[in-house]
């Protein structure tokens, strides 16, 4: 059998018959005479993230994640951190772990983790939404106005997983968290990227049919379109800044936004079309700054964010509409190297496993001065393509070298073009 064929095919065909068991996929794939790269990328990954959000969603799904959760602050931190941090981190982390929990179970290992990983999660949320819990989070303005952006990041892993998270939250908790999110209206977005907070937020509303407002949206992508500075790439306000903030928030909610809409309203087709069109490219940049090392440039504010810098990468993945150049085993390797370079680094978990402020280990000096410990679970959304299953060719594709990896080895490279939209 073509190889080629096999790995398209498998998702529908032999891992059909073979599913329900780990064993059952790795023989069907010996059978085949298929490498088990992909296999052992996965684990790995599964592993990582896991170990990142389980610390959270353990704590947090006993009522003991203030009461256990370190709060590192970075130096000349700006922010009343006992208000903001613990929202940081679990909104944060769902934003991430989403993709990879709306799998849903299955009788794999990888399954039972998940099964394990999803009762958590979905007893954390209720736990941060309870005025009753010992875990209620701050959802107001009243002390400052971070949890708008995490109120966002924890609505957008939601509309990440509509089955296994919200659709499975008791009407209870779907009420609570409903009301937290409108209270998030009180805070007023400030004119950069964080017209999207308010926008997602009112998306995630939308989009499971509790009452929204559409003013947030039409400002944000009025907005966000304007700041558009060319070949991909979005201003952070009217400015451009060279970061990764296209990737930490711009693109990836922007795109969701305008997907929410074009699905719901049957409106703003053309702009989803357009922004997706832009992400695609953002991604093909992206996936040319990994090194043949696995390492990317160290530049602009938030690095301590880590492997979020390609959370625009991941999502292009995800959705499966990577640039028809980049092959996804070349995004899995690429990505995977990355994750390796920076997460076995030594002193980047502490003792008890959360992790520490730095962006290759142990580094506080690198941190802005709104960065504190839950700010830096932000790193999870790194971990979208988890979201595809094991039988998909991202994850069966033999391993492949990305761009950097083959252009410094000599190997043949096609030339790279800006765009015009």
């Amino acid at each position: 059998m073509d190889r080629r064929f096999f790995i398209k095919a498998i998702p529908m065909a032999g891992v059909a018959g073979t599913i329900g068991s780990d064993k059952g996929l790795l023989k069907a794939m010996a059978a085949e005479n298929l490498p088990m790269d992909g296999v052992d990328d996965r684990t790995y990954n599964v592993d990582l993230l896991i170990r990142i959000s389980r610390p959270v969603i353990s704590k947090l799904s006993q009522g003991k994640l203030k009461a256990s959760m370190p709060t590192e602050v970075a130096p000349d931190y700006a922010k009343p951190v006992d208000k903001v941090t613990y929202l940081e981190a679990f909104g944060r982390t769902l934003a991430g772990l989403a993709p990879w929990l709306e799998l849903g179970p299955d009788q794999t290992v990888e399954g039972s983790k998940r099964i394990d990983m999803l009762e958590m999660t979905r007893k954390a949320i209720a736990m941060a939404v309870d005025p009753a819990s010992p875990d209620y989070m701050d959802f107001t303005g009243k002390f400052d106005a971070q949890p708008l952006v995490d109120g966002a990041f924890l609505a957008h892993g939601l509309m990440r997983a509509p089955k296994e998270l919200w659709g499975r939250l008791t009407p209870k908790t779907q009420q609570q968290v409903i009301d937290a999110l409108i209270s998030l209206r009180s805070i007023k977005a400030f004119n950069n990227n964080w017209v999207l907070f308010s926008a997602i937020i009112e998306a995630m509303l939308l989009k499971f049919g509790a009452a929204w407002d559409r003013q947030p949206i039409d400002l944000a992508v009025q907005k966000i379109m304007e700041w558009y500075k060319g070949d991909s790439m979005y201003g952070d306000g009217a400015h451009f800044h060279y970061d990764y903030y296209n990737s930490f928030v711009i693109q990836p909610m922007l795109v969701d936004v305008l997907k929410v809409m074009a699905e719901m309203k049957d409106e703003q087709k053309e702009n989803y079309e357009l922004a997706l069109k832009r992400m695609q490219r953002y991604s093909a940049i992206l996936e040319r700054q990994i090194s043949p090392e696995g390492t990317f440039p160290v530049v602009g504010r938030s690095m301590p964010y880590r492997n979020a810098a390609f959370q625009a990468l991941a999502q292009t993945a995800l959705e499966r509409k990577l640039p028809e150049d980049i092959s996804p085993a070349q995004v899995r390797c690429a990505l995977t190297a990355v994750n390796k370079r920076i997460f076995e680094t030594p002193g980047t978990f502490d003792k008890k496993g959360w992790l520490q402020i730095g962006f290759c280990g142990h580094q506080p000096e690198i941190a802005d001065v709104y960065t504190s410990t839950g700010s830096l679970y932000l790193c999870t959304t790194g971990f979208l393509a988890l979201g595809l299953p094991m039988g998909d060719p991202f994850w069966m594709g033999p391993a492949q070298s990305w761009t950097a990896k083959k252009a410094w080895a000599g190997a043949t490279v096609k030339k790279d073009h800006s765009i015009d939209y």
